[in-house]
């Protein structure tokens, strides 16, 4: 009965659908999913899970060689901790938890600032992930007769293979880490509006200076509809479809369509 009720729970939240408004938070967003996803499959520790867990790791590196992604994040830590800092002498604030939030802040700054430029060197100089992922670009390249050394790890003791794996993600840590704290602030300085969509269909303009980065939409449960969103800091327009079962192709909703809307800084 009570895991009955937890389900009827969760059925019935609002759906959130996010989009990044620039390029920073959308890499931000897209290495806080594939850490994520790394961690969920390394704790399950089935080889089928440890091959999604080495997928996810491999994504992520190939989304970190595009960029100096350290020192973008770097510079977002100071960004925050400086708008913070300006909070500690307003009256109303609750300045136990400011400083605790500002302490953390720079603990992974500190972390972050402390791996080097040189923190995923070990990371790209394995001849163990760079064959993975040189066979990966094969459909079921990564078979065990194409790679029989990652057949054999695969099938080490599952403590052997968890804590393997937790080594490399020890490298990422500071990285992702700092990422999702900064996804959290940028969630929390949301402002939230209700807005209705006539026809289906919303299009907003942004005020140039206010540098939104994260767009937020809360559909209520059970609406059965989904928002398809483009566009960039400057405007966004958004089209909701109805959901008809996966051997059918969505349609604009032709109603009015309730809707919350955050704008993130």
């Amino acid at each position: 009965m009570a895991e009955a009720a937890s389900t009827a729970e969760t059925a019935l939240e609002a759906s959130m659908f996010e989009q990044p408004l620039n390029e920073r938070m959308r890499t931000f967003l897209r290495l806080d999913f594939l850490y994520s996803q790394a961690l969920y499959h390394n704790e399950i520790g089935s080889p089928w899970s440890s091959r999604a867990a080495v997928d996810s790791l491999l994504d992520m590196l190939a989304i970190l060689t595009r960029g100096d992604m350290r020192t973008d994040v770097l510079k977002e830590l100071e960004r925050h901790l400086v708008s913070l800092n300006e909070f500690q002498h307003r009256a109303g604030i609750d300045t136990m938890r400011l400083r605790a939030l500002l302490t953390n802040l720079v603990r992974l700054r500190s972390e972050l600032a402390g791996v080097g430029g040189s923190w995923l060197q070990s990371l790209r100089d394995s001849e163990f992930l760079a064959a993975i992922k040189h066979r990966s670009a094969i459909p079921g390249g990564t078979c065990e007769f194409d790679l029989p050394d990652y057949f054999f790890w695969l099938n080490q003791p599952i403590d052997s293979r968890i804590e393997s794996f937790a080594r490399w993600l020890t490298l990422l840590r500071p990285l992702c880490d700092a990422i999702a704290e900064l996804l959290w602030l940028t969630r929390q300085n949301g402002r939230a509006r209700e807005e209705h969509a006539p026809g289906g269909v919303f299009n907003i303009t942004f005020d140039r200076d206010t540098p939104y980065q994260l767009l937020r939409i809360s559909l209520p449960p059970g609406i059965g509809l989904y928002p398809e969103i483009s566009g960039s800091h400057y405007r966004c327009s958004m089209r909701f479809l109805e959901w008809h079962g996966l051997e059918q192709r969505s349609t604009q909703c032709e109603t009015n369509v309730p809707f919350t809307l955050i704008c993130c800084t």
